[in-house]
């Protein structure tokens, strides 16, 4: 049996995880697909149905404008998993490479590249975030357009902080395979330093890599939804799951609704994604048994 299938087999014995893999899984499907079914426009006014609740007309209610609220939660959907996947991708592909550099590397090289992690570590985040959404916001929407300047703004905001733990955890990950014995025969055999890391350290320490990675996801899916709750995300126009849950807080005794449906959402896709991350934890730990 290759290690992949026996990653598999041991991860469908965690019935959380492998059961969250299929509510995501449907949760994706449902935001990819679910436009191309569902025609309802995601701007489409009809002020006589305005603040109206779930019914056969619409299934999960309207906003104060009247539009339809399970439309624009196919569409924000769309949004606030790319963001998320976009920005844990770029948090660990830069936290798997300075994490890899300062492994490998000795003396000064590994001092100062830790040195900068611990800085951004220490940085207060939110704070500034708002600052950086402040100061480029404007400058990408004129560069990229709104939603794409947008879009680029959050994804590098949030991956730009989300990099350290993974740098941290690659490092001490290089340290303990650098001396292994297979690492040991590659070097003996006149293995470059390059080859020994993409061939034999960097695949190794994979597992807890993919682990940080859905942790990263659902963080980046709670970030963006905290900037547009804020105000400071997307725009009103630019539906997102935190976007509508911000609309909503105001009309909480008119319609509950409103801010149910993509506050059930963001916890929904986040509790299956951590759950997930428990499970690859477990199956990708050669030393627990399963």
């Amino acid at each position: 049996m290759s290690p992949w299938r026996e990653a598999w087999r041991r991860f469908k014995r965690h019935r959380l995880a492998y059961w969250s893999l299929w509510v995501l899984g449907l949760l994706v499907l449902a935001v990819l697909v679910g436009p191309l079914f569902y025609k309802v426009g995601v701007n489409e006014v009809d002020f006589q149905a305005r603040l109206a609740g779930p019914s056969a007309a619409h299934p999960m209610g309207t906003d104060d404008l009247g539009r339809d609220m399970l439309a624009r939660m196919l569409y924000g959907g769309r949004i606030s998993l790319a963001v998320g996947l976009a920005a844990m991708l770029m948090a660990i592909t830069v936290g798997v490479i300075i994490g890899a550099i300062a492994g490998m590397a000795r003396g000064w090289v590994d001092a100062a590249l830790m040195w900068v992690t611990d800085l951004f570590l220490s940085l207060p985040q939110l704070p500034l975030l708002l600052l950086l959404i402040f100061l480029f916001r404007d400058p990408l929407k004129k560069t990229f357009g709104l939603e794409l300047g947008i879009f680029i703004l959050i994804v590098t905001v949030i991956g730009g902080f989300r990099w350290m733990p993974v740098a941290r955890l690659v490092r001490a990950q290089f340290f303990s395979l650098r001396e292994k014995e297979f690492v040991e025969a590659a070097r003996a055999l006149g293995a470059s330093t390059s080859r020994q890391v993409v061939r034999h350290i960097l695949p190794n320490s994979l597992g807890p890599v993919i682990v940080a990675a859905t942790i990263d996801v659902a963080a980046a899916i709670i970030a963006e939804s905290t900037l547009s709750f804020l105000g400071l995300g997307f725009p009103p126009d630019i539906p997102t799951w935190g976007r509508i849950l911000y609309d909503g807080r105001d009309y909480m005794d008119l319609a509950v609704h409103w801010a149910m449906f993509p506050g059930l959402a963001i916890f929904l896709t986040v509790l299956t994604i951590n759950f997930i991350g428990d499970g690859l934890r477990d199956a990708l730990d050669p030393r627990r048994v399963l």
